[in-house]
């Protein structure tokens, strides 16, 4: 006796979720981070505006200039939303922890010659307070931006400078051998040496801005773009041509994440900027003043960490970072 049983394959009556199917046309599958970002946030029903802002709804385009038609015409070249996101973190972690595990285990840091050392004491570690800084400005973002397409990336960036200051973290730990020594100058140092004091300016001075978009630039676009050269590429390179191998390995994120985020600072400055000429207007002039005041600020830390080569250096990665942004149409 034998059976035969047929299959019958049951097509889906939609394929994919009303407001998605209202951007890319019916009938078309969406794609998993097309459903976890199109039109997610609220826009109407709002019950009252919030206390502590009176002029405003809770999501308000309001509060920023820049003015665009459709605040989802941004999209993520990296496709993140949650689950891709925490899965390509996940993987990095990995990465970073064999890495951590290598050069402790073998005492790595101890190895490397006195100069070195400060230079990881004294530059490296104070720079997990202006991770906190950018963790408090991306938080900032995410509770005043308007759409989910940019607010979920602030998210994620924010979660992103709390583990890069970790690392910085645990790069101090390791070299003082589990002691707190380490980061305890360094918050000296950020709070009292004369290097620092100028960058700890603008770090605060981000903090008060009313317009998270003008914070976006200030920090995700501007400050990264101006200190992540500096330090984990042009000094991170120059401890490599010196034979200081071990740091390349410690701040391997650092460098991947920054090449990463600087697709998606990109595309977000190039949609912004082709949405008007006010808007082109506003990110060029927000640009300008933050090159200026940052690269001002960042020049007695690298004349320190490159051995008097610092203020050449920064002018070439203010030049570099504004030749990207002209490319995006700023």
């Amino acid at each position: 006796m034998s059976i035969d049983i047929s299959a019958k394959a049951i097509p889906p009556i939609r394929q994919t979720y009303a407001h998605v199917a209202r951007r890319i046309g019916e009938g078309k599958p969406g794609s998993r981070y097309q459903e976890a970002t199109f039109d997610l946030q609220a826009t109407t029903n709002f019950h009252y505006r919030p206390l502590w802002d009176k002029d405003h709804d809770i999501y308000d385009t309001g509060r920023t200039g820049i003015e665009m038609q459709d605040w989802y015409a941004f999209k993520d070249p990296r496709q993140f939303y949650y689950s891709a996101y925490t899965a390509a973190r996940a993987k990095q972690q990995e990465i970073a922890d064999t890495n951590f595990s290598f050069v402790e285990k073998r005492g790595l840091l101890q190895a490397i010659p006195v100069e070195a050392q400060r230079i990881v004491r004294e530059i490296f570690i104070p720079l997990r307070h202006v991770e906190w800084g950018a963790n408090m400005n991306n938080c900032a973002i995410t509770d005043c931006g308007y759409g989910t397409a940019i607010t979920q990336v602030s998210t994620f960036n924010s979660m992103d400078r709390l583990g890069i200051a970790q690392y910085l973290t645990r790069i101090s730990l390791i070299l003082e051998q589990n002691e707190t020594t380490g980061l305890d100058a360094a918050k000296q140092d950020w709070l009292e040496r004369d290097i620092w004091q100028d960058l700890r300016h603008v770090v605060e001075d981000t903090f008060v801005l009313e317009d998270w978009f003008e914070t976006m630039v200030a920090q995700n676009i501007v400050m990264d773009g101006l200190l992540y050269p500096l330090i984990y590429q042009h000094l991170v390179d120059e401890l490599l041509a010196s034979g200081i191998t071990v740091m390349p390995l410690l701040t391997q994120f650092m460098s991947e994440w920054y090449a990463e985020t600087e697709r998606w600072t990109n595309t977000l400055i190039k949609v912004t900027a082709a949405e008007s000429d006010a808007n082109k207007t506003l990110l060029s002039k927000w640009a300008s003043h933050w090159n200026d005041r940052i690269s001002d600020a960042l020049v007695g830390i690298a004349n320190d960490a490159l051995d008097k080569n610092g203020e050449a250096t920064v002018k070439q990665v203010s030049h570099e970072l504004m030749q990207r942004l002209q490319k995006q149409g700023v």
